[in-house]
């Protein structure tokens, strides 16, 4: 490919289709019409060589080769933005993200991928079950089990989130009961009754007692499989299982600190876990 053949900003028109998932939204960010935009993807395909979007009625979803544009587009976004910060602008921004327990454990484990190599924002975790309100800026970004509805809300679809038993080889076939205004909560309160091994209010402390060979946790599957000690006891749970939406205000997600870290989350939390059998 030679480099007079390529338009420098179809690509950033990419980064706005790839981020928004589809030709609708990102013409809103771009104010270049989705007739407009499908050209210019289709050109910088032609150009590059590479299929970078799978097309279909719920928008454009990225190939393994747009995905890897997308990161290194990030990237290379990110470079520029710091080279041309001005001196007030070298302080870290403050990202506030609101989520769950089992979501906010997590990202923990994925810091470094989130805040940067080297890190350039600051992140504030709420680990909270109930819902922060995100058009009064109690967070930025907030984790949700269903498509914002509000008229100043974005949402980018995450994965789906699955829920099963879990505990350590020989623990007693007794459940830990977590006392939480929360679908899985709920569940348990439902199964189980007061034939509890013992109740806790604080869902994590179910895992924690879990991998002491206590009894049996109910935990997503994203956690218990990352488990190595942890075996599944029985089948996932159909009614539990729901989508995972990452939501922000529509005025704030085109700002550069915030769509690298909406970028940076949705890579941590799209990653495959370990194989279950």
């Amino acid at each position: 490919m030679a480099e007079k053949d390529l338009d420098w900003s179809d690509l950033h028109l990419f980064l706005a289709v790839a981020r928004d998932g589809g030709l609708s939204a990102a013409a809103k960010s771009t104010r270049r019409s989705p007739a407009t935009l499908g050209r210019r993807m289709h050109a910088l395909e032609r150009t590059l060589k590479r299929e970078l979007f799978i097309r279909h009625d719920r928008g454009y979803e990225l190939t393994a080769e747009g995905r890897d544009l997308m990161v290194a587009l990030t990237e290379i976004e990110t470079r520029i933005l710091r080279l041309a910060a001005t001196p007030e602008q070298t302080e870290r921004p403050l990202i506030k993200i609101s989520a769950g327990t089992w979501t906010t454990l997590a990202l923990l484990e994925c810091l470094d991928d989130i805040t940067g190599r080297p890190p350039d924002i600051r992140l504030r975790f709420i680990s909270a079950e109930k819902t922060l309100n995100i058009p009064h800026r109690e967070v930025v970004i907030g984790f949700r089990n269903q498509r914002p509805s509000g008229e100043n809300l974005a949402g980018r679809k995450l994965m789906q989130v699955e829920f099963a038993p879990y505990a350590l080889p020989g623990a007693p076939e007794r459940w830990i009961k977590v006392l939480a205004d929360t679908p899985s909560a709920r569940w348990l309160d439902r199964t189980v009754g007061n034939d509890a091994l013992c109740e806790v209010n604080a869902p994590r402390n179910s895992l924690d007692l879990a991998l002491a060979g206590m009894g049996i946790a109910l935990l997503p599957t994203f956690i218990g499989d990352g488990q190595q000690a942890l075996q599944r006891t029985g089948n996932t749970i159909p009614e539990l299982s729901h989508d995972q939406w990452l939501v922000t205000h529509q005025d704030d997600r085109h700002l550069p600190e915030v769509r690298r870290t909406i970028d940076r989350l949705c890579n941590v939390l799209k990653r495959p876990g370990p194989p279950r059998p």
